[in-house]
């Protein structure tokens, strides 16, 4: 023993601060066992991301081992996604610390699920993936739910294939989700729930329609009720009702039929596997009201009914459920005035029709209501004999006269030229109205085409009897200038009467032309009766005068003439003689006396202007014959 004690030599590189310090493994030693420790543990960093197992938990905490020297501890808050987490269940954490101040390893569940989310999200929107979510609260519109630890909107229309009413039965549960919409810009993600439920629904609705034929009977329940038509559900695939084959009757609402959640038998009309598409019947259960019908129903028979539509041209009358005849308008009176079917009636109302045409095979009925009614027409002779004086009413006006109204059913024609005995009338809206009452002559009767040709001015007495005796050719009258036109104008003459005059009659003596509105003496130069024309002359008056002084000049020279030859045909006597100056005197006297008789003649001329009615004057042809072709033209 002492001999060995004896041999011992100091080791060269023995490390005496170590030993100082209690350590008993040297620097070598010590890195060898921490390499071989390391070894046996995960390399973690970090800010990352790893997968650990749940070894153990509780109501506050769950304990993550994801292989490193210590555990991790996770508030179980979140984890309140997955009510179904367990001991063993493998988990994504985050590493937020290795070693705390205490040595505690510092996991979070909850940034481990958002590093990660968006990376799932896309990938189950591209790949149709269902993934879980919790539904954390209620918002508007919808539910907000936690998927992969990013909060998701569920809107209310997504969340079941029925209409939700109570959203709050959803809080705080788990369900199936798939992703129909990312926003990354705004970092918003759509989910649906009702997108599964359609997709089993789809896979019902293959395996129902593969089995339907047209004509079966099926039992179903009505789920939605619309305007047009009724929703029903055959147990997976839902059909349509359209409103018009809910009842052979018409109907304003499928409401009157059908209602919510009640069950009904339909019949399958049609059906589109493509579109997976099933129209159904009600109405088609029950026998057609036409084939019903009382077969002794016939042309003529008197039926009554409601009345169910109403259109311009006539009205739908229901006479039994079902089955409907058409009165037209032209058929509600006897009337040929022309009247919308809103005149005679409206909606509901009863109203009695005699049938006019029957087709049982077409299924359709044409009514009237005139025919119970007597046809004005039939004693119009009688009732309404020509000559025969009444008060009709204006109904509608045409450039060629008015058509007025007797009674219903009982109308005729006021031609324009028959509406006023002295006025040229253009257009009847000069005399009457639209609507007003006017007094008529009946003038003829044509009850095979029911037209009377009636009259206004009828009822007084044709003033042109007297006119004639008035305004005589040669006549001269004082009018006023009314209207110009390129042919001549218009001249308003006494007793309410219209004359007219060609543009060269309306030449003053001092040659300017006549203007609207001016006072002038006219003479008449062509009087119509038949006509009911009057053609006056301003100009002719003075050219009258001047024409009959000029020939008054013209006899006096040539009877000078006449006796200066007679003197030169007489001998000359050298010496004048007191019978030569005799005979001088009285050549005098018998030249003056021709001019004081040439003087009164145009006094007379002047004269006649005061006396119209007791001096008429003829006129030259070839004039006449010239202003008559210019009236003609203006006619």
């Amino acid at each position: 023993m002492t001999d060995n004690l004896k041999n011992v030599a100091p080791i060269e590189d023995f490390d005496w601060d170590s030993y100082a310090e209690g350590d008993t493994y040297s620097k070598q030693d010590k890195e060898k066992l921490i390499e071989s420790y390391n070894n046996t543990l995960n390399k973690i960093n970090d800010k990352e991301v790893v997968t650990g197992r749940v070894t153990s938990m509780n109501k506050r905490e769950v304990v993550v081992n994801i292989g490193y020297k210590s555990d991790g501890v996770v508030s179980m808050n979140e984890f309140r996604y997955n009510p179904d987490l367990k001991v063993g269940d493998e988990v994504e954490v985050y590493i937020e610390n290795q070693e705390d101040k205490k040595g505690q390893l510092i996991l979070s569940h909850k940034s481990a699920r958002a590093a990660r989310a968006w990376e799932r999200v896309n990938a189950a929107m591209e790949n149709n993936e269902v993934i879980k979510g919790y539904i954390k609260c209620r918002t508007k519109g919808g539910m907000i739910v936690d998927v992969f630890g990013i909060e998701a909107f569920l809107p209310g229309s997504q969340i079941d294939v029925k209409p939700i009413r109570d959203y709050d039965m959803f809080v705080d549960k788990t369900m199936e989700f798939k992703v129909v919409k990312i926003n990354p810009e705004f970092k918003n993600v759509v989910v649906s729930h009702k997108a599964l439920i359609e997709e089993e629904l789809e896979q019902q609705k293959k395996e129902i329609i593969s089995k339907l034929e047209k004509g079966q009977v099926l039992e179903g329940t009505v789920k939605n009720i619309t305007s047009y038509g009724v929703f029903v559900d055959l147990g997976g695939v839902d059909g349509l009702i359209h409103i018009t084959d809910l009842s052979w009757g018409r109907i304003q609402h499928p409401e009157e039929v059908v209602h919510l959640d009640e069950k009904i038998n339909v019949v399958i009309l049609d059906f589109d596997d493509e579109k997976k598409r099933i129209a159904l019947g009600l109405k088609q259960l029950t026998p057609h009201p036409w084939d019903a019908l009382d077969p002794n129903l016939k042309v003529g028979d008197v039926v009554k009914g409601k009345v169910v539509v109403l259109a311009d041209y006539g009205a739908f009358v229901e006479i039994a459920p079902g089955v409907e005849g058409l009165i037209h308008v032209s058929e509600m009176s006897w009337t040929q005035h022309l009247h919308s079917a809103q005149d005679f009636m409206k909606v509901g109302d009863e109203v009695e029709a005699v049938i006019l045409t029957l087709d049982r095979d077409e299924r359709k009925m044409s009514l009237g209501m005139k025919q119970l009614k007597p046809d004005p027409w039939e004693n119009i002779e009688e009732k309404y004999p020509v000559g025969s004086t009444h008060t009709a009413i204006v109904r509608n006006f045409t450039n060629f006269g008015a058509f007025v109204e007797i009674e219903e059913g009982v109308e005729g024609l006021v031609h324009i030229s028959d509406l006023s005995w002295t006025k040229k009338i253009k257009h009847p809206s000069e005399v009457t109205e639209i609507g007003a009452p006017i007094e008529v002559q009946v003038l003829e009767i044509d009850k095979e085409n029911r037209r009377l040709s009636l009259g206004h001015k009828q009822l007084e007495e044709n003033p042109w009897d007297v006119f004639e005796t008035i305004f005589m050719v040669g006549s001269i009258h004082e009018g006023t200038i009314v209207e110009m036109m390129d042919k001549g104008a218009v001249v308003a003459l006494p007793y309410g009467v219209e004359g007219f005059a060609t543009p060269k009659h309306l030449v003053k003596e001092d040659g300017s032309q006549a203007q609207v509105d001016e006072k002038l003496e006219f003479k008449v130069i062509e009087f119509n009766k038949d006509a009911k024309r009057i053609i006056v002359s301003h100009s002719r008056i003075f050219e009258d005068e001047q024409n009959a002084e000029k020939s008054s000049s013209k006899k006096l020279k040539r009877q000078g003439k006449k006796e200066e030859n007679e003197s030169a045909s007489t001998p000359m006597i050298e010496k004048t003689t007191l019978g030569d100056i005799e005979e001088l005197a009285a050549l005098k006297e018998r030249l003056d006396n021709e001019q004081a008789v040439a003087k009164k003649e145009s006094k007379a001329q002047k004269k006649a202007k005061e006396k119209e009615a007791e001096t008429p004057v003829a006129e030259e042809k070839a004039a006449d014959t010239e202003v008559k072709s210019e009236t003609d033209v203006k006619d």
